[in-house]
C-alpha cells in the first residue's frame, strides 16, 4: 500500500471470519430489536413463514443458520439473492398504476 502498486497476499479464512464478527453480531443484534418491535399481526407472519435474506450480506456463509438459531423462526436465502432487489422494484413498476394512490401531505 505504500507503493500503490497492486500485491498479492494470502488471507486465510480465519482472518474474515474474525474481520466480520462485530459487524455480524451487530447485524443479529439489529434484527432482534426489529422483531421486539415488531407488532403482533405480523410478528404471527415471521413466524410462520420466516426471514428471506437479500443482497450480497445474504452470501455470507453460515448467516442464515445463524439468524435461524438466535432469532428462533426459520431464515432463508432468497434465489437470486443480489438482484431480487431490483428484480422486485422493477415488477412493482410496472404495475405502478394498480397501487393506491396517496394524498400529498
Amino acid at each position: 500500500m505504500v507503493s500503490g502498486l497492486p500485491k498479492t497476499m494470502t488471507i486465510h479464512s480465519r482472518e474474515i471470519e474474525k474481520a466480520l464478527e462485530e459487524p455480524v453480531y451487530n447485524i443479529v443484534r439489529a434484527a432482534k430489536n426489529v422483531l421486539e418491535k415488531t407488532p403482533p399481526e405480523l410478528s404471527a407472519d415471521i413466524i410462520d413463514r420466516g426471514i428471506i435474506l437479500t443482497g450480497g450480506g445474504a452470501q455470507l456463509h453460515g448467516l442464515d443458520q445463524l439468524l435461524a438459531a438466535e432469532l428462533k423462526v426459520p431464515v432463508v436465502i432468497a434465489d437470486n439473492p443480489m438482484t431480487c432487489v431490483v428484480e422486485g422494484t422493477g415488477r412493482m413498476l410496472e404495475h405502478l398504476d394498480k397501487l393506491p394512490k396517496r394524498k400529498a401531505n
